[in-house]
């Protein structure tokens, strides 16, 4: 999957379904994607914030975008407000915000990209509900793949690390076919999310918000509870 910043809980369902994942770090930007903005909720709305990036370009592989020095001050400090004032009274408030600045906080001097901003948000993440799931990133496996076809690529990276499974998230039913998978040793599933419901500051529940709002109103007991609420078909 190509990195996403403090994505839904389905990404994070679709990490404890397997084994190894991989970052796929090494493919086009995709410009009003997930990879450097996401939703949380504002004054019982969903509010939708961007990470700045020196420029944006679907030309551009994920890796080679690199953040703005804006986030270093203006936006940073915005964002904290933000996210102090809507989720303060939260159970989990100050252990979440931690993990958000340590992030978040990074050095710009070293041309820091939102593939690696993306990726330890995700690391985190991870860490913090205790997933045990191998990370790796496709830029960083051999070149055996780079320049096949879509799915071909998928297989070839799939063998390279000695999987007989690739499991992709729902979306990606209208990509790729089971048959051609199973053809070439690999069996393809689906993962299909049910994601949970939980108590946010109001009645109203908005789904698919960023982990950050789940972490802030859940107990990691019950988030990891929940990273099992799905299906593969």
């Amino acid at each position: 999957m190509q990195p996403y910043i403090f994505p839904y809980i389905g990404y994070f369902q679709l990490i404890n379904s397997v084994d190894i994942f991989v970052f796929y770090d090494d493919v086009n930007f995709i410009k009003g994607g997930w990879i450097n903005r996401n939703r949380i909720c504002v004054n019982k709305m969903d509010y939708l914030y961007t990470i700045p990036l020196k420029s944006q370009s679907q030309n551009v592989l994920i890796k080679d975008i690199y953040l703005s020095n804006e986030i270093s001050n203006t936006w940073l400090n915005k964002f904290y407000r933000t996210l102090e004032e809507s989720y303060k009274k939260s159970n989990n408030f100050l252990v979440v915000f931690e993990l958000v600045k340590n992030v978040l906080e990074v050095d710009l001097t070293k041309n820091y990209s939102i593939s690696d901003l993306a990726v330890d948000s995700i690391i985190k993440v991870s860490e913090y509900l205790e997933l045990d799931t191998m990370f790796y990133r496709s830029s960083m496996l051999t070149n055996n793949s780079k320049g096949l076809e879509r799915s071909d690529r998928l297989i070839q990276i799939s063998n390279e690390l000695g999987s007989n499974t690739y499991i992709n998230a729902e979306s990606g039913k209208h990509l790729y076919d089971k048959e051609y998978f199973k053809s070439n040793g690999i069996d393809l599933f689906f993962l299909k999310s049910h994601a949970p419901q939980y108590p946010q500051f109001s009645n109203l529940f908005i789904p698919f918000l960023s982990v950050i709002d789940i972490l802030m109103h859940n107990r990691k007991s019950d988030i990891v509870e929940s990273l099992n609420k799905y299906e593969l078909i």
